[in-house]
């Protein structure tokens, strides 16, 4: 299947359906369609064709889903950026992925005017937003108004559809190439594990649409044709309201968002008899926080979701029948489910050979959702994928049911509300800093965020520097979430390994010692 196969279906034997609804404004699925291909001619019409890459800025919105589908209609590359990162890295990943056209809407008008003067590739601007098209760009409702419909270009499954960046252990993103057949095989598995399959039910995207968690999801509610619902962006009381008022029957969460989704006051007397299943993913669900979720949404059943951008992202699914506290099927809460359909996992030590259930390695995921590389990137491409299996970085072990448990990470990666953050990056970064001799970056617990970010910092002999400096330097350089949340001062040397490297378990250790796992 192509990517826009399910829109092209749902056009087809669900034409007068509503497709899409954002606020008050709402498309059948036959409308969207028409939209889509109308907007595919308009960027044929200014240039775009089978290689070119097509960037996205902007929050949830019917018409950021449109482009997700005009993009390969046309037969070009989506590239979605990440909302919350600062201009130098999207500018990273618009001249890395060599992007020549921009998507933007009303939040990223300054950003999307400075990327244009500072990326050399950048021929065309296009304005999704509510209002008049800022000067310098082009209207997207006047790309749709002033061409014609044109066919879908014809693809090869095999054929790069997207470049979903990720943070990188190097101190840059990478670019996670995904095919067709990537993404619909992976999103297929999701839907049927899931059993999301009666056409006409709502999908809510609360979940930033730049994640690969939301695309997987969302893409894979619309090959099953659910109405796509959409809120900006996340907040406790617009997912709540939103699930009243528009009978939302799906939404997909991080666990950051079901942590505040439980403080919020409306929760207590809201309706939400029409919301079957709350997916939760992209990071790991703090068991008391699942279980506080459990007891107050009893009518809603859980399904976790666990992946990586690498896998398009599937790995493994835990059930909602296995989110159970009590019974024969009690036990398995704390796990990441079993693997999905067309998804093998292994456990593998460090020599690469397969671990017994019980012991602890590294995780191992072979499938037809595994990418086809980082753009790029050859050399972290072959070190990431052995023999077709990606190696995820992640450490855990099978049970005799084939259930995965996650325990550790083997890549220094900090997972903070939802988001990746590469200790490499922070630690890059404040090794600009010209008082600063060396850092480490560390993932510590925290209860709002999951883990939260914590430097410890060398200073050059004669130095002073204070947190708020310190915080004010990463601000200027990388985005918010990767920022320390906390900051320590030493003068000892770091402790290090015979090979020369640091011993961070070893620094993370005080911070985990009375947790069951050394993630959150």
């Amino acid at each position: 299947m192509f990517f826009y196969q399910a829109l092209q279906r749902n056009a087809a034997i669900l034409p007068n359906t509503i497709g899409t609804s954002f606020g008050d404004r709402e498309h059948t699925w036959r409308e969207v369609e028409n939209r889509v291909a109308k907007a595919a001619n308009g960027l044929v019409n200014i240039g775009a064709s089978k290689n070119t890459h097509i960037a996205i800025l902007a929050l949830n919105s019917d018409k950021y889903f449109e482009c997700l589908n005009t993009i390969p209609w046309a037969g070009s590359v989506m590239v979605p950026l990440n909302i919350r990162w600062s201009v130098k890295e999207n500018l990273y990943s618009l001249n890395d992925s060599e992007c020549s056209i921009l998507f933007f809407d009303d939040t990223f008008i300054e950003t999307a005017t400075e990327l244009m003067e500072q990326c050399n590739n950048i021929t065309h601007l296009i304005y999704i937003g509510e209002n008049e098209a800022p000067a310098g760009s082009l209207s997207y409702e006047e790309l749709i108004a002033n061409n014609e419909p044109m066919k879908a270009v014809q693809c090869d499954y095999d054929d790069l559809v997207g470049i979903f960046y990720t943070g990188g252990t190097t101190g840059f993103p990478k670019g996670v190439m995904l095919s067709h057949k990537n993404l619909w095989t992976s999103s297929i598995c999701l839907i049927s594990a899931m059993e999301i399959n009666k056409e006409g039910d709502r999908y809510l995207h609360a979940a930033p649409m730049f994640h690969l968690a939301d695309i997987g999801i969302g893409y894979g509610t619309v090959i099953s044709g659910l109405t796509q619902v959409f809120i900006p962006a996340f907040t406790p009381e617009a997912v709540i309201d939103t699930i009243q008022a528009k009978k939302v029957n799906y939404v997909l969460l991080v666990p950051t968002m079901v942590t505040l989704m439980l403080s919020a006051k409306s929760l207590e007397s809201a309706d939400l008899s029409s919301l079957q299943n709350i997916v939760y993913g992209a990071s790991p669900m703090p068991e008391g926080i699942l279980i506080s979720a459990m007891e107050k949404m009893p009518s809603v059943e859980f399904i976790q979701a666990y992946g990586q951008s690498e896998l398009s992202p599937l790995i493994t699914i835990l059930p909602a029948e296995y989110h159970v506290l009590e019974g024969e099927k009690s036990g398995k809460l704390r796990s990441a489910g079993r693997p999905g359909y067309c998804v093998s996992v292994e456990i593998r030590d460090n020599d690469g050979n397969v671990l017994p259930p019980g012991e602890v390695g590294e995780i191992a995921a072979y499938g037809p959702n595994v990418m086809l590389g980082y753009w790029k990137n050859e050399k972290q491409t072959q070190s990431t994928i052995i023999d077709g299996w990606v190696l995820t970085g992640d450490a855990g072990y099978m049970d005799e049911d084939g259930f995965l448990f996650l325990v550790d990470r083997v890549k220094d990666m900090i997972v903070t509300g939802g988001e990746n953050v590469f200790s490499a990056e922070v630690e890059n970064t404040l090794s600009l800093h010209p008082k600063i001799l060396e850092s480490i970056i560390i993932g510590i617990p925290s209860d709002e965020w999951g883990e939260a970010v914590h430097a410890i910092i060398r200073l050059n002999d004669n130095e002073t520097l204070t947190e708020t400096e310190i915080i004010e330097h990463c601000k200027a350089n990388i985005a918010n979430y990767k920022v320390p949340r906390s900051i320590e001062f030493r003068k000892e040397p770091f402790p290090m390994t015979g090979a020369g490297k640091y011993k961070k378990n070893e620094l993370r250790e005080p911070f985990w010692k009375d947790k069951s796992r050394a993630i959150n």
